[in-house]
């Protein structure tokens, strides 16, 4: 076992963690008031379902002795058939991998969570990140990263997730929005933009153990990743507030940190294949792309993609995902098959990304909505109108992240009546009741 790559990757997987936190205060952030603990919650809670299912049967169906290149084989229920001690690449023991992997199967559900909010159920989310994991994310894993996988054959790189985590999750988030439907009523202010600024510099330091954590060690992979992530990044931040000024006459908080995000996103998978160059104009296409759908193409699709889960991730992904075919050289990265376009090494990586690229897409999206077909048969999709009205958090839990909210509808209960009727105790038989207030 190697000591210093073992501790570098326990230390990559605490960061990749970390940035689960930091995309329910980036999403709580966005929201509207009624929907901020309902927001947050269903990420947050994802941590503790994605570890149950990845440690029964996830990272053997992702990483276990291949079936047809699709599929990897469960011998044991919590990985009772693994030998968590024996060393691999890098001299990383099998434990310590599975460790790090995990954390890329709790953040990929919770990034959809933002297409979806104020109107999903909570029961039907729960059951759906649990047929997705299954049916979606774990093939999709196996396919791209196990060395048997089918795509693998096929020299689809992919360094830390752009096709596995970003393509899929956003491709995924469209595909919820199109079978919930449009919101009833649009927010018109998020909740605390002080909280978007937090969480994105939350997931800006997670980013480093997600890309640079890829290398797999204290490496010079590692090293080339965590600069060109900062790059790609800062790219996209400066890139989006151009725009922004040019299209509104102000730069504004949400739009730098929404840029930020689209080039930490664009330059995921290519992160360790890349000179820096490459990641600074990735960093300035993913961001040019994202913009452009978010504002120019989305307004036409009538698909209510509420914090732009796919604009950022789904539309930045599959640029990143399709920029390595280019970008991509060998001179940097000698585990590469061929270097890309760009570099001299022709059309073979390009065309290798277009088919990774395009089979995430139709996976993600064909199984999403066969998931749904079949999950709304037996659960309810979407929460009935008037609970979307009074909001996710009253009428799905019970509680507020603003009690100043809770107080307006106490003070005025005669507005919320046909909201709260199901959530308002039961009165005692034989006791007088207060009257109604005057306001």
């Amino acid at each position: 076992m190697n000591g210093a790559n073992t501790a570098f990757i326990i230390v990559a997987s605490v960061l990749v963690w970390f940035m689960t936190p930091g995309l329910a205060f980036y999403y709580g952030g966005l929201v509207s008031k009624r929907n901020v603990v309902n927001t947050m919650l269903s990420v947050f809670y994802i941590t503790g379902l994605a570890i149950i299912l990845w440690l029964l049967i996830g990272y053997e169906l992702s990483f276990g002795t291949d079936i047809g290149g699709v599929i990897g084989r469960v011998r044991g229920l919590f990985m009772n058939g693994v030998n968590l001690t024996k060393v691999g690449a890098s001299g990383l023991p099998q434990g310590a991998y599975a460790l790090f992997q995990m954390m890329f199967a709790i953040i990929t559900p919770a990034l959809f969570i933002g297409a979806v909010v104020g109107r999903i159920r909570f029961r039907f989310l729960t059951w759906f990140i649990v047929l997705w994991s299954l049916l979606v994310y774990y093939p999709l894993v196996h396919l791209i990263w196990s060395p048997a996988g089918l795509l693998t054959h096929l020299h689809v790189v992919d360094f830390a997730g752009g096709t596995v985590i970003h393509v899929n999750a956003g491709v995924t988030a469209l595909v919820l929005c199109a079978f919930l439907g449009e919101r009833n009523a649009k927010q018109v202010q998020p909740y605390n933009r002080t909280w978007v600024l937090l969480g994105t510099a939350i997931l800006w330091i997670g980013w480093y153990g997600f890309n640079a954590g890829s290398a797999l060690g204290a490496n010079m992979a590692a090293v080339t990743a965590a600069l060109t992530t900062s790059l790609a990044a800062a790219s996209a931040m400066c890139t989006w507030m151009v725009l922004d000024v040019e299209r509104g006459g102000k730069p504004t908080l949400i739009g730098g940190c929404t840029g930020a995000l689209c080039g930490l996103v664009g330059i995921t998978p290519a992160a360790g294949y890349v000179t820096l160059f490459g990641s600074f104009v990735i960093g300035i296409i993913a961001t040019l792309c994202s913009y452009a759908f978010i504002n120019v193409i989305k307004p036409r699709l009538h698909v209510d993609d509420a914090l732009d889960a796919f604009g950022c991730h789904g539309v930045s992904g599959i640029v990143g995902s399709l920029l390595t075919g280019f970008f991509a050289t060998r001179s940097v990265n000698g585990s590469l098959p061929v270097s890309g376009l760009f570099y001299g090494g022709g059309w073979q990586l390009v065309g290798s990304q277009l088919i990774g690229t395009a089979a995430s897409i139709v996976l993600a999206g064909g199984l999403t909505a066969l998931i749904c077909i079949v999950l709304r048969r037996f659960i309810p999709m979407r929460v009935a109108a008037h609970d979307e009205a009074v909001g996710l958090d009253i009428s799905e839990h019970g509680e507020v992240a603003d009690e100043r909210s809770q107080n307006e509808v106490l003070q005025y209960p005669d507005e919320f009546i046909g909201q709260l009727g199901g959530f308002a105790p039961k009165p005692s038989r034989g006791r007088r009741q207060p009257p109604k207030s005057s306001h």
